[in-house]
């Protein structure tokens, strides 16, 4: 049996269709557990320095993907998107941060997925960083458009009526800049040496790079902690057997080059699924390219809802499951910068089409200028004519109109390939494809933002 035989055995096994689950299966819990700003660095995914024995334990347990990625580089989008199962250019909320003031709805057929797990009777619940039993801690949300109604009916899953099932999705910030970063290093025991760090090659070599990247890494450590706890909740109420769990950021992470931007780093992020009894080979990978999209169509199919024809993603395992061949990706206005950047990205290849090229990659953003240690480092050390080969990528004055790399050969993405000419079948097929898409979603400024909306 190859591979892909293996994937399509798996696919028949696992996760119940809508049909099976309303012939008088029990409904499951449904638990999403979401890190801000966070890719795929991981012990179950092979990187080093990090001691993250819970979510480890749980990719041991279930199933681990390893090419996962968001639908934007940044979170109000990327959610926005996900929340709904709709790419964020097709419904409006693709610009960071926007219509939270103006009333903006959602395009017809398009609502929050919290309403198809209400029409099953589930109780939704949306809990934030303060997790604890008992406490009222609202989660994320950071949706581009105003919902019809509630979007959760509360903050914890013991506010629900006995024996209801429940969709709770747990947003952790550990991961994301800002306090959560020195909070990290004040609770962990052992820190990452800034020494022994992996550094990409387009960054310099640097103390204060190399101590971003190791704070980042503590980061995650404190995180997994956190995801430990809830997880031993989960088994102390009894709820483990019968809950798909799902692990995953909501974009890459939050270091230059990365969040905000359509390369790997940004949009590559980790998902680990565990539902158990229900075929899913504990330990088992997943190679092929799926989006997160694809997490919100496999989580409404397990309570037994029919997908609308709105929503572009699709189940990973059961009824309709089928491997993807490429995901797609978009960046638009993040805090006031405005750009307009859409990706595709096979399992080999990813290119990537810049509608603003004449808007460098360093243009002005106040969140990166005071977030980021890293670019301030970059700028000093560009100016002073210490920057060489990829680490002077990131600098150029303007962006090339289009971007193919190999990302097997070159993971960081720093040898544009679309000049090559052994590569333009490669180049013009995917730029196809891209377009195909753009059209199909109707990516056509159907919802042009208001002047003062870039300001948020």
């Amino acid at each position: 049996m190859n591979r892909r035989e293996a994937v399509t055995a798996l696919s028949a096994l696992a996760l119940p269709g809508p049909r099976a689950i309303a012939q008088g299966k029990k409904l499951p819990n449904i638990l999403w557990l979401t890190a801000e700003d966070n890719g795929p660095e991981w012990g179950c995914y092979g990187f080093p320095l990090v001691r993250t024995p819970n979510v480890d334990l749980l990719a041991a347990q279930g199933v681990r993907f390893t090419r996962a990625f968001a639908p934007a580089p940044v979170c109000s989008a990327s959610r926005s998107a996900f929340m709904t199962g709709t790419f964020q250019i097709a419904s409006g909320a693709h610009h960071h941060r926007s219509h939270r003031k103006d009333g903006f709805k959602l395009p017809a057929g398009v609502k929050l997925i919290t309403e198809y797990f209400r029409s099953k009777g589930y109780f939704t619940c949306n809990v934030g960083p303060n997790f604890a039993p008992g406490v009222d801690g609202r989660g994320k949300t950071d949706f581009n458009f105003t919902p019809e109604g509630k979007p959760f009916d509360g903050t914890q899953w013991s506010q629900r009526k006995p024996g209801q099932p429940f969709f709770a999705h747990f947003n952790f910030q550990a991961t994301h800049k800002g306090p959560a970063f020195p909070a990290a290093r004040k609770f962990n025991n052992v820190l990452v040496d800034p020494n022994k760090v992996p550094l990409p090659p387009y960054w310099a070599d640097h103390p204060v790079i190399r101590d971003e990247f190791a704070n980042y890494l503590d980061a995650v450590n404190h995180l997994d902690w956190q995801i430990g706890e809830v997880m031993k909740r989960l088994e102390e109420e009894g709820l483990a057997e019968n809950t798909l769990v799902a692990f995953f950021g909501d974009n890459g992470r939050c270091l230059l080059r990365g969040k905000q931007w359509l390369y790997d780093a940004g949009i590559h992020v980790p998902l680990v699924i565990r539902w158990p009894g229900h075929g899913i080979e504990p330990g088992s990978v997943r190679e092929d390219p799926v989006s997160l999209l694809d997490l919100t169509a496999t989580s409404l199919g397990a309570a037994g809802v029919e997908l609308p024809k709105t929503m572009h993603g699709r189940p990973l395992f059961g009824a309709g499951a089928r491997e993807r061949e490429h995901i797609f990706a978009a960046r638009d206005r993040c805090d006031i910068t405005v750009d307009r950047i859409r990706a595709i990205r096979t399992r080999h290849y990813k290119y990537i089409r810049n509608f603003m090229p004449d808007r460098p990659y360093t243009q002005h953003n106040d969140y990166i200028l005071r977030s980021y240690p890293t670019f301030s480092v970059m700028k000093e050390l560009h100016a002073a004519g210490k920057l060489s080969g990829a680490e002077l990528v990131f600098m150029q004055p303007r962006k090339p109109e289009e971007e193919l790399y190999d990302v097997t050969a070159d993971p960081h993405e720093v040898n544009n390939l679309a000049g090559s000419a052994a590569h333009q079948h490669i180049r013009k097929a995917l730029r196809a494809k891209l377009d195909a898409w753009i059209e199909e979603v109707n990516d056509q400024g159907r919802f042009p933002e208001k002047p003062e909306a870039a300001q948020s």
